[in-house]
């Protein structure tokens, strides 16, 4: 079985308005984001976006984010 790289990262940043999430494409720039209520939140959701980052192939993640191919 051979594993296909999934080159999505994710991050997580504190804004004036408040925590954000965001995916970075394999570019480097922001594929998709989204607003946190707090730090705590938005580490959470980082987590479970690198849980799919992981597990899904890039075309499936793609797929569930609704990213652009």
């Amino acid at each position: 079985m051979t594993l296909e790289t999934n080159d999505y990262t994710v991050s997580v940043a504190e804004e004036t308005g408040g925590w954000e999430v965001r995916i970075m494409g394999p570019s480097g720039s922001v594929a998709w984001s989204r607003p946190c209520a707090d730090a705590a939140e938005a580490r959470t959701f980082a987590s479970t976006v690198q849980q799919h980052i992981y597990w899904l192939s890039p075309e499936k993640f793609r797929e569930y984010y609704r990213l652009e191919g």
